[in-house]
């Protein structure tokens, strides 16, 4: 794989001249009523995702302290779903229908996008999602998440492993929820596509919060596999880590997602066997540069847990306050869904491509991820490449 050369374009002026709620935006009519913008989370329940929504409400907290949208305030919700079905459709139907948003901002969700995707498009309420995690947040033309998804990022893990690392026997280990057993193996298949290879092991029966994984782990093993693809969140990679350690198995790499890469993760791992490898969905979050100096700084001042998640509620947030800013007349749901679709691209370097609504919504870009690994018995993520890692245009 060829690492794309990354862009220069500087973050701190463009995101000091969003946050600061002074540039652009035309009159709005006078009209002093809130901007009203909400979210629908998984922030209670087996896998958690509290930080994007939090971040994108201190985006809005700053913007409204600096004189809001041309005077007008930000009115932010954020609805807990909890992993339960009915609970999502309850909370996007208060949302949309009771709350009269104009836009969807800074979401992360188990389940939102695949139970209320056709919902918002039936509504004509468009979303930023903050973290596209099922498969409804990559096929809908209302939704365009900041991030690339943990389909795409099944994909880059494993042409990193396979191309960069050298990794000859994969074995894909994958943790299905709803719907999304057939786009994890779309991903594996696109892998096999560019590269033309196949995985030596494929099982899609592994659980969510399993109390051993030794069997999975035997299986690779006993396979001769020399590298493990889990899409496993934090607790069960570290089981899954775990269970190779107790097998003495201390030259297999495990090739994981984002959502793994946490300070958290890192401290509880202290045998990584060769490495644990992901590619970062946002530009490496534990890298103390001007690239993430804004968003840094932001979290720690509302004491934010510092992870990919919180990168990609800040992100979403301050990408829609661009396009508020960017309208002219007054801020409606229509003239919002209309500058989301005419906006020009916008350049970030915490993100590997430039965003732009419709084209995110309809899957045309190429998606990358910064390569990191964890190595054993560091205790710490670093970054194991100069540059984004991109899947190939198909």
């Amino acid at each position: 794989m060829k690492l794309r050369i990354a862009r220069a374009a500087a973050l701190t002026a463009a995101a000091a001249l969003v946050l600061s709620g002074c540039a652009g935006g035309a009159d709005a009519g006078g009209d002093s009523a809130p901007i009203k913008l909400g979210s629908v989370n998984t922030i209670s329940g087996a896998a958690t995702f509290p930080e994007a929504s939090q971040a994108a409400a201190a985006v809005f907290d700053k913007v409204n302290a600096d004189g809001g949208i041309n005077g007008r305030q930000i009115e932010y919700k954020a609805m807990d779903d909890k992993a339960d079905p009915a609970t999502a459709t309850a909370s996007a139907r208060e949302l949309v229908g009771s709350d009269e948003v104009i836009g969807l901002v800074g979401g992360a969700s188990l389940l939102d996008c695949e139970i209320n995707a056709k919902y918002y498009e039936q509504e004509g309420v468009r979303s930023i999602q903050g973290i596209g995690v099922d498969p409804g947040c990559f096929n809908s033309p209302n939704v365009a998440p900041v991030n690339i998804g943990p389909f795409n990022d099944t994909t880059l893990t494993m042409l990193y492993g396979s191309e960069e690392l050298g990794l000859e026997s994969l074995c894909v280990f994958t943790s299905v929820i709803g719907s999304t057993g057939p786009a994890y193996a779309a991903a594996v298949e696109r892998w096999s596509t560019i590269t033309g290879k196949e995985p030596t092991l494929i099982d899609d029966t592994v659980p969510y919060g399993g109390s051993d994984y030794t069997p999975y782990v035997v299986k690779a093993k006993e396979a001769g596999c020399d590298a493990i693809v889990s899409n496993a969140v934090e607790p069960d990679a570290i089981g899954q880590i775990k269970a190779a350690n107790q097998q003495g198995w201390d030259d297999v790499t495990f090739l994981f997602l984002t959502s793994t890469y946490s300070e958290s993760f890192a401290a509880a791992v202290d045998n990584a066997g060769a490495g644990v490898n992901v590619p970062a969905e946002f530009y490496p979050f534990t890298e103390d540069n001007e690239i993430n100096a804004d968003w840094k700084s932001l979290m720690e001042e509302n004491d934010i847990t510092l992870t990919s998640f919180s990168q990609g509620g800040y992100l979403a947030a301050t990408f829609m306050v661009e396009v508020l800013q960017s309208i002219e007349g007054d801020i409606t749901r229509d003239s919002l869904n209309e500058a989301l679709s005419s906006m020009s691209p916008i350049d970030n370097d915490m993100i590997a491509f430039p965003y732009e609504f419709d084209k995110i919504a309809a899957q045309d870009f190429e998606p990358g991820g910064w390569p990191v690994v964890l190595k054993s018995g560091t205790g710490a993520w670093e970054k194991s490449a100069d540059d984004w890692l991109t899947i190939p245009a198909s």
